[in-house]
């Protein structure tokens, strides 16, 4: 049996090749992206998850979300019809507005410096 010049040899039957196996399966299929260039690349990237690879997305080095192939078994959302005579979305009443004290512009910008 010939092996590949990257491929260690083989430790017995119970565990034949078993580390080369899974660090160069952690490389091949998964990779990390930082925020900027998922953006700018967004296409390539999706791609790239449409083959079968799996993106980390980094936010300054920190993992912060997974991109993965899609796959129909993993579907965890089902779509249900409403209840024989629910209403019409156009006919439920909307909850009357927060009465908030300050500037709401000041209050979002507060929270988006929150985490710097």
């Amino acid at each position: 049996m010939r092996r590949s010049r990257n491929e260690a040899p083989c430790l017995g039957p119970a565990l034949r090749c078993l580390a080369v196996v899974t660090s160069n399966d952690y490389d091949v299929t998964m990779s990390t992206v930082r925020i900027a260039d998922l953006k700018s690349r967004l296409s390539e990237h999706l791609r790239s998850v449409r083959n079968g690879r799996s993106l980390t997305i980094l936010d300054r080095d920190t993992p912060i979300a997974r991109i993965v192939p899609w796959r129909q078994d993993d579907a965890f959302l089902r779509l249900r019809l409403p209840r024989p005579g629910a209403p019409k979305l156009a006919q439920i009443p909307l909850p009357s507005p927060l009465r908030l004290r300050g500037d709401i512009v000041d209050l979002l910008m507060e929270e988006r410096q929150g985490d710097r």
